[in-house]
């Protein structure tokens, strides 16, 4: 089979279309056909092994997963001994490393039927940037109607989703992103939106009792000033790579974590877990139409490089999927 394959850490020149093995699924796997793959923060901090530290559990000298791709829409070709509720021909979603590729084997617990009615592109964008969204406005900052919350990214692939599941859970929100994207963020329905070349939101007055950080480009007391005497921050990493670093967004996190103790607010960090939970129930925000993916462009496989540069130079906009 093809698949876009990295054996060094470097730029998106170390990645090279190739034919490969095709993987054989475990008793609890499936075996999927990939259709579209949607490109990731995760892709270009795996590319190139930054933050350095994050080289620990990446691999010290190269990769350990060789495979670029973390999220896929596909078609079902054979299950594990162990799989339960999946069979093949069906059409599913979910995460998995090594999705630029044409087969993928994926965790029955972390793949789930397509949301109805999304195309393969669509759904594709949906799976790690929805989930990590979900986790962080459902899970842990458990917001609820009538609070005010603020997405710092919301224009980005996990913005675009937790400004709609946060609305979908009856919060007032306010989305920060730049000039080009304010209308874009204003369809999602975000009820006040910040344009960050104009305006500081950490200097308005304005306080929210929920400020989600996906950008990790401001202090804590920067957002802690966005805030809320009770409220909560949470704290993510993502951004664009600029150039390599020893901790990268990990530095914000640990001083999240140290400080929390000492204050009012809450300060925590976002864990992304997949789970076909989840996706099941991303599903069904997306089939009663609460939810919508954002796809800015699609890349042909052969061009995955560039959908990794695109991603990690020019800001893009919501999602960026990979077609098979």
């Amino acid at each position: 089979m093809k698949a876009v394959v990295q054996d060094r850490y470097g730029s998106v020149n170390t990645l090279e279309l190739r034919e490969v093995e095709q993987p054989v699924p475990a008793a609890d796997e499936v075996l999927v056909r990939v259709h579209a793959a949607s490109v990731n923060a995760y892709d270009w901090h795996y590319l190139h092994g930054d933050p350095k530290i994050a080289r620990l559990s990446f691999g010290l000298r190269a990769p350990k997963v060789r495979i670029r791709g973390r999220d896929f829409a596909g078609r079902v070709e054979a299950v594990g001994t162990e799989v339960k509720g999946l069979c093949p021909g069906d059409e599913v979603y979910g995460e998995a490393d090594g999705t630029f590729a044409e087969f993928v084997c994926a965790k029955d617990g972390e793949t789930d039927l397509k949301p109805a009615g999304l195309s393969d592109e669509q759904a594709a964008a949906m799976p790690l940037a929805a989930n990590t969204a979900l986790i962080g406005v459902r899970d842990v900052a458990g917001v609820r109607a009538g609070q005010s919350v603020l997405v710092n990214g919301a224009s980005g692939g996990v913005g675009t989703f937790a400004v709609q599941i946060a609305k979908a859970y009856g919060a007032e929100v306010t989305g920060v992103c730049g000039a080009r994207n304010v209308e874009l963020v204003g369809s999602l329905g975000a009820d006040q939106i910040v344009d960050y070349t104009r305006e500081d939101f950490t200097r308005t007055g304005r306080r929210h009792d929920v400020v989600l950080d996906l950008v990790g480009n401001r202090s804590l007391g920067d957002l802690r000033r966005a805030t809320t005497p009770g409220g909560t921050i949470v704290l993510s990493g993502g951004g664009v790579y600029e150039g390599g670093s020893v901790l990268g967004p990990m530095r914000l996190l640990l001083g999240g974590r140290l400080l929390s103790p000492f204050v009012r607010q809450r300060v925590l960090q976002l864990p992304a877990r997949a789970s076909r939970k989840n996706l099941a129930a991303l599903r069904a925000l997306t089939e009663a139409g609460r939810i919508a993916p954002v796809v800015e462009r699609t890349y042909p496989l052969d061009e995955a490089a560039e959908a990794i540069r695109h991603l990690e130079v020019e800001h893009a906009r919501a999602k960026i999927v990979v077609t098979v």
